[in-house]
């Protein structure tokens, strides 16, 4: 199963705070941002020029996002994607919306990913700001 990718320009950061934390001033929603809570957590996946340097946070991200939308009758997608990647050792961080997935890679396995996913015959189209 082929799929049409694209490099997002965004440096992203995954940052953790505490569970009962506010939603902080800092989070902008411009590109790819996502919530997530947790009992145990606060998760923000955000642009990472926009969080302070004190947040508990993993910066260097860079984003593919899956040309969607997506039906979700579809099925192997993202495990198709993830298992290429994880054969060619790079690690991952995925977020899904309703219409597609969002795999993020870290900046300096990019191109080792980009590679991978071509070589299996996905596509890759490059993002202009």
């Amino acid at each position: 199963m082929m799929s049409h990718l694209i490099v997002l320009a965004q440096d992203m950061a995954i940052c953790r705070l505490p569970p009962e934390e506010a939603i902080p001033p800092w989070v902008q929603n411009k590109g790819l941002t996502a919530l997530v809570r947790t009992a145990d957590e606060f998760s923000i996946v955000c642009n990472e020029r926009y969080v302070p340097g004190h947040i508990k946070m993993e910066k260097g991200w860079r984003i593919l996002k899956v040309q969607g939308p997506l039906e979700f009758s579809q099925v192997g997608v993202l495990a198709a994607i993830a298992m290429l990647l994880a054969q060619s050792g790079v690690s991952i961080f995925v977020l899904s919306t309703f219409d597609t997935d969002y795999i993020l890679v870290k900046e300096s396995s990019l191109l080792l990913a980009l590679d991978a996913l071509k070589n299996a015959g996905h596509t890759i189209e490059v993002a202009s700001q």
